[in-house]
């Protein structure tokens, strides 16, 4: 079982990851490149005093073959990580591991982990001002954890009560609020970061409907083949 898990995870991690890649560089890829022109002027500027300038030495990949072959990399990983933890879920639940049934569980995790924590910390472009890392991580998983309890309840029970807890749930990030900057300020155009926003929740939607798609079809695929 284990060695299937990890089998069809890792396909369906590269099918997806390959084909949601292909994707990024012609859509995100170019709004991260048009940012980081805004965030190079910005770093051009003398720093305000005790601003710390250690991330203007990160090394980072040349742009070109190498930058696309770091992200394409990092997005089949991450793929694979989604369609492991997709098919675990279903198998903890009980759940049948179906085509139809990856697409649900996708589905909600990228509500969870995607859109709802979105709603307080939009996909940023390089140079846009943020709050304190370590606050926007922490509650960014409170808000993924806390989505995905709501859903499991509130799709899986049958009466009132763990619905209104579910509800709560759902509110209450949002009602602690997100860690923000403390001054709103960005070289970049209202109008790319708005479109970075669109396009990071749409590849992010991708990345994880394909990644349970992919599984729950190579999951059916292997068991016809065979049975567990």
């Amino acid at each position: 079982m284990i060695h299937r898990v990890l089998t069809v995870g890792l396909l369906a991690g590269l099918l997806a990851g390959l084909l949601v890649a292909t994707l990024q560089y012609f859509i995100t890829t170019p709004l991260i490149l048009a940012g980081e022109v805004y965030e190079a002027q910005e770093m051009a500027t003398p720093p305000a005093a005790g601003h710390d300038m250690a991330s203007m030495h990160d090394w980072k990949p040349a742009d070109g073959i190498q930058r696309t072959a770091f992200t394409s990399i990092a997005t089949i990983a991450t793929s694979a990580g989604f369609a492991l933890i997709l098919l675990a879920g279903m198998l903890i639940s009980g759940d049948a591991i179906t085509v139809k049934t990856a697409f649900g569980w996708s589905v909600a995790a990228f509500v969870a982990t995607g859109l709802a924590p979105s709603l307080g910390l939009a996909p940023e472009l390089p140079g846009s001002a943020a709050g304190p890392l370590l606050a926007r991580q922490i509650w960014w998983l409170g808000t993924a954890i806390s989505t995905g309890l709501a859903l499991w309840l509130f799709l899986r029970s049958t009466t009132v009560i763990p619905k209104l807890v579910a509800v709560a749930l759902l509110a209450a990030p949002h009602l602690i609020g997100a860690p923000q900057p403390i001054a709103f300020e960005s070289k970049a155009p209202a109008e790319l970061a708005a479109h970075f926003v669109a396009a990071s929740l749409t590849i992010q939607a991708a990345l994880w409907i394909l990644s349970g798609l992919a599984a729950g079809a190579l999951w059916m695929r292997f068991n016809k083949l065979a049975p567990v």
